[in-house]
């Protein structure tokens, strides 16, 4: 059974605002922790469209969230599928939805997956299994410029060129361990107080497999076509690319509306304390007019 501190919890809450018999859209459910705490103010009769690409995290949350019944509403998707899936399931016209945009704990924890440099495991990097490309894939069969250009682009890398170089005389990379050590003979380990230097790639790689900047773009899109006409949409990230993607989308939307969030917001000492995932969390919200 997966448990988890969902970022930003209080903050999420204050800007959902959810009240009982209200109807909400968790368009990355990840291990549910938001979804449960929209669920316990909104009883006794709200309901919540939980939406994930990843089996496993709609496997750990439906287990999690068994006492909650027929008020959570689980779909195997992708949140760019968001305003589909809330069709399907009588969900257009809620009252608001939210999605957090980090990668989830469980699957950088599982070294399966291929998220983690500090676990050896293949080079996939696919949330959702069913698409083709993964990591592997991308390391393996790419030029060495167009490498360079996603490590730039994606992980605001600046050493960019010599990875892909060090990347293309690796080959043929098979786990991460080997991408670890091919970024490790530019870079050097990891030195105390900083980054690791695998951190850069590994992100990009994610962010390029999973096409996640181009996804965000279409989900603000569709989800403000979703909420109702005083409806919210609230959005966590954890990288300033996301979180740039999101304060423009906002501030010149595709419908009516308008941001509520005056500056950014972050979570606070405490919080970080407790939940070191939380030091790059960003949140901003929208309102429906």
């Amino acid at each position: 059974m997966y448990s988890h501190i969902p970022v930003l919890l209080e903050e999420t809450m204050q800007f959902l605002e959810p009240k009982p018999g209200g109807r909400f859209i968790d368009a990355t459910l990840g291990a549910g922790g938001h979804t449960r705490e929209l669920l316990e103010r909104t009883a006794p009769g709200g309901t919540v469209l939980a939406i994930d690409q990843d089996e496993s995290a709609l496997a750990g949350a439906k287990e999690t969230l068994e006492s909650f019944g027929s008020r959570v509403i689980f779909a195997h998707s992708n949140f760019t599928e968001l305003k589909s899936v809330a069709a399907e399931h009588g969900f257009t016209e809620c009252d608001g939805v939210l999605a957090d945009i980090g990668i989830s704990s469980m699957l950088v924890d599982d070294p399966s997956r291929g998220f983690s440099f500090m676990r050896e495991g293949p080079l996939d990097m696919r949330m959702d299994r069913r698409q083709p490309l993964t990591a592997g894939d991308v390391l393996n069969t790419y030029s060495e410029k167009e490498i360079a250009d996603i490590l730039y682009t994606y992980g605001e890398e600046r050493r960019s060129r010599p990875l892909a170089r060090s990347i293309v005389r690796a080959r043929p990379l098979k786990s991460t361990a080997d991408l670890v050590r091919a970024i490790e003979r530019v870079s050097g380990g990891k030195r105390f107080g900083q980054i690791h230097p695998a951190t850069r790639t590994f992100q990009a790689l994610r962010i390029y497999v999973n096409d996640e900047l181009k996804s965000l773009e279409t989900f603000l899109d569709s989800s403000m076509n979703v909420v109702r006409s005083g409806g919210y949409v609230v959005v966590i990230t954890f990288h300033s690319l996301e979180d740039r993607i999101v304060k423009n989308r906002f501030r010149a939307p595709s419908v009516p509306g308008r941001v509520i969030t005056k500056k950014v917001v972050t979570g606070s000492d405490e919080e970080v304390r407790r939940n070191p995932r939380a030091r790059s969390a960003k949140l901003r919200a929208w309102k429906k007019s």
